[in-house]
């Protein structure tokens, strides 16, 4: 699915709950978040990505599936040397499920989205030592 209003709307209305070590945030699309901001100076990361393998091009697909994918996203993650904690999409619409995500420090933001369209993902989470999560699209790396 292109980039639409619908659809970044929907990204905006969604809270990206990340387990971190000492602490959970819930991150909104262009707020700050502080303790982000402080685990980050402390990891000594300059950048973060949310990644998700779930319902890809915004097409619901079934649970087993979806844990198969998210699997071997974390794997692929892990084989690039990288360390991905839990996170979660938690979208304020009831019409749609949350999905587990990956909350991956120091991965650049090309690569991010390089990820993300390999397992057909619209956009993902991006951001920097400001602790502010932005939406990043796979489309503008074409």
């Amino acid at each position: 699915m292109a980039k639409t209003n619908e659809l970044e709307a929907a990204y905006a209305a969604t809270t990206y709950r990340v387990y971190l070590p000492g602490g959970l945030c819930e991150l909104r699309i262009g707020q700050p978040e502080q303790t982000l901001i402080d685990w980050l100076e402390t990891a000594g990361s300059e950048a973060f990505a949310i990644l998700t393998a779930h319902n890809p091009g915004a097409r619901r697909l079934g649970d087993a599936e979806n844990a198969e994918r998210q699997s071997q996203l974390e794997c692929d993650l892990l084989e690039g040397n990288y360390e991905p904690y839990a996170a979660e999409n938690i979208p304020d619409a009831t019409d749609w499920p949350a999905e587990e995500s990956c909350f991956v420090p120091d991965l650049a933001l090309e690569d991010a989205l390089a990820l993300a369209e390999d397992y057909g993902q619209d956009a993902i989470v991006w951001g920097g030592t400001d602790g502010i999560p932005l939406l990043a699209w796979t489309e503008d790396i074409k």
